[in-house]
């Protein structure tokens, strides 16, 4: 698996933590189903907060754009950084998002 850690600053580290949490053992299969449980909601948990985490750094970028055009900041540096992190966070988004409609796809064609 490749190493993601090096994400951790951006703040979308929820996905490392979720793939940690996912990976646990039951010898029953109550504990299985619980843990099951607490795995998706884990999991569901880190996909809200990235999708909140997402859309604030749109509307900080959004913010400093209307700075800029407003005059209040004259930092082009700033409007950029703004607009990148809002870019590259929704381009993670949507590559988790993809991710996630493969492995269900790949569930729902195992035979049982």
């Amino acid at each position: 698996m490749a190493d993601i850690n090096g994400l951790s600053g951006i703040g979308l580290d929820f996905f490392t933590n979720a793939l940690n949490s996912v990976t646990g053992s039951g010898n029953d299969n109550t504990s299985q189903t619980v843990e099951g449980t607490k795995s998706f909601e884990t999991l569901f948990n880190s996909a809200m907060n990235m999708i909140s985490e997402t859309d604030a750094l749109a509307a900080e970028a959004e913010e400093a754009a209307i700075d800029f055009s407003l005059g209040n900041t004259e930092s082009t540096h700033e409007l950029t950084i703004a607009q990148q992190k809002a870019y590259l966070s929704l381009q993670y988004t949507v590559a988790i998002k993809n991710g996630l409609l493969d492995a269900y796809k790949e569930i729902m064609n195992i035979q049982i």
